[in-house]
């Protein structure tokens, strides 16, 4: 493999690995949207807030929002947030970047 593909294979993976963390994190808000998850298999939003509260979060309020959970409150760093959580696994899948 000559030196120029090399760089080019290796810059790729690297700006997809860089990309990745960064597509999770800020967000639109109203781009957001969950896969469809049967009511049967929703994990209760009290649930979520108990997993963030004892995580250090402080959490205003929880919604539904296309399929997520929508979180409003401050995070763990003390934060002014609004993110969004898988229904079934609570994985964050976004969150929308608050003004500075």
């Amino acid at each position: 493999m000559n030196k120029s593909l090399l760089f080019t294979v290796a810059a790729a993976a690297t700006a997809v690995l860089w990309a990745a963390p960064a597509s999770a994190q800020f967000v639109d808000h109203d781009a957001v949207k969950c896969a469809p998850v049967p009511k049967a298999e929703m994990r209760p939003q009290m649930e979520l807030q108990r997993k963030l509260t004892s995580e250090g979060w402080k959490v205003r309020q929880v919604k539904d929002f296309n399929g997520c959970y929508e979180v409003y409150g401050f995070d763990e760093k003390g934060q002014r947030t609004e993110a969004f959580f898988d229904p079934k696994t609570f994985e964050k899948v976004g969150q929308v970047k608050q003004p500075s």
